[in-house]
């Protein structure tokens, strides 16, 4: 890959076939492992695939390159869709995925830097991401590096008030490498974000704190391309894309279902699951 390019240069189709590819992958190996958080990485994959098929600059020969881009996933439990993607790529092989969840396996149940390479931050709480990319984006300004770091949360990871302390410093700090994308699918572990703490307005709450802001539709290939290339285009400060998704998006019995935040699909569910993705 060469390394003054920004992401790989796929065209609309291309980026929803490749979707599809990552959505197969991630049920697969949530089945295998007999566990997993499939419903939050159906919900993001559109958004990961069009960050890596389009704007980020990586090197799966060169993965500790310096001066690669950074994409922090926060919520870091949704490690399916990150380990499919980087498959698709050329960071992890097939019999990696298939490894998921086991002992001594490159793919931890949460993402890890120190296990996987292609992954530049090592989740448990949730909260931290942002932190962590705002510390990798100031970094950067002192490297005088031209790196961009983007940062995925979930919604109801925005109710740690760590997020928003982040967002205050990185709005004072005039942070313009810093990108975040918030998977807005209105489910949280226990229940939809409405019974358990409904946060309301996100991108009204990051406007408040003097961010750039943009909504979209999170499964809109088109609107993801455009709001990625609006996003890089943000100079005078931090900015955030709210992406409205679907928890389970692309799965039937999973859409929209609590249950599939962190539950595999069993024998006839994958079945299902297929078919439908196929």
């Amino acid at each position: 890959m060469n390394k003054g390019y920004h992401g790989m240069d796929l065209g609309i189709a291309e980026l929803e076939e490749l979707s599809s590819k990552c959505r197969l992958s991630i049920v697969k190996m949530v089945h295998k492992a007999g566990a997993g958080h499939p419903g939050g990485s159906l919900s993001a994959i559109d958004l990961i695939v069009g960050l890596y098929g389009t704007r980020l600059r990586f090197d799966p020969t060169d993965p500790d390159w310096n001066d690669r881009d950074r994409f922090i996933m926060s919520k870091g439990h949704a490690s399916p869709a990150v380990y499919s993607i980087l498959h698709e790529v050329g960071y992890l092989d097939y019999e990696d995925l298939m490894g998921f969840r086991t002992l001594g396996s490159v793919c931890q149940g949460h993402v890890d830097m120190r296990w996987t390479d292609g992954v530049d931050f090592s989740a448990g709480s949730l909260g931290m991401g942002l932190s962590f990319g705002l510390g990798c984006a100031l970094a950067a300004r002192m490297d005088d590096s031209q790196r961009e770091i983007w940062v995925m949360l979930g919604d109801g990871e925005t109710q740690e008030g760590q997020v928003w302390e982040a967002a205050m410093a990185a709005y004072f700090h005039s942070a313009s490498n810093l990108k975040v994308i918030v998977d807005r699918n209105g489910i949280q572990n226990d229940d939809f974000l409405r019974v358990q703490m409904e946060i309301g307005d996100i991108a009204a709450k990051f406007s408040s704190f003097g961010w750039s802001v943009k909504e979209i539709d999170g499964h809109s290939m088109p609107e993801i391309v455009g709001a990625l290339e609006w996003a890089a285009g943000i100079t005078d400060g931090p900015c955030a894309i709210i992406a409205h998704t679907v928890k389970g998006k692309g799965v039937s019995f999973m859409e929209g279902n609590p249950s599939f935040h962190g539950k595999a699909p069993n024998d006839d569910e994958l079945r299902i699951a297929l078919g439908e993705l196929s």
